[in-house]
């Protein structure tokens, strides 16, 4: 089923067998907000059982571009297109957001983001590869990120 994620009135809904479920609701409202205001566009996410194939090309590129496999379960997925860029959105159990930017236009930006919930320790599989920079954010409270450049070429 489909949830549409408000960034006004915060919902764990999808979320509540993570740990840090408040925390990863306010970051989940928090990219919400970001494609209301910058594209118009309502966030929705669903379960990851129902996004399979979301949550395994999001997989696939980790693997093959940098050997990456996520230890956590995927609770909730969705992608989406606006103005050329192809997004695609996991949130895992355990508090971490990761997004693929992948514009269609081949000269365009392509890069795999990664997003912790206020909370969350940094994955074992990521602590050794990423350093991560704090932003603060009033729906998510502080939200440590990073990010590479995508090399390959792959289908969205």
């Amino acid at each position: 089923m489909t949830y549409t994620v408000d960034f006004q009135d915060v919902s764990t809904t999808g979320l509540e067998t993570s740990p840090v479920a408040e925390a990863l609701a306010g970051l989940r409202a928090n990219e919400a907000r970001y494609f209301r205001n910058k594209y118009d566009h309502v966030f929705t996410v669903e379960p990851a059982d129902d996004a399979t194939d979301v949550v395994d090309r999001v997989h696939a590129i980790l693997l093959k571009e940098r050997d990456l496999v996520i230890a956590a379960r995927p609770l909730e997925a969705t992608a989406f297109e606006v103005d050329g860029i192809h997004w695609s959105y996991v949130f895992y159990e355990d508090g971490l957001a990761i997004n693929v930017l992948y514009t269609l236009e081949d000269s365009g930006k392509r890069a795999v983001g990664f997003k912790l919930s206020d909370g969350m320790e940094v994955p074992e599989e990521l602590a050794d590869k990423f350093k991560f920079a704090r932003q603060k954010s009033k729906l998510a409270g502080t939200i440590r990120g990073s990010f590479f450049v995508i090399k390959g070429t792959y289908d969205v």
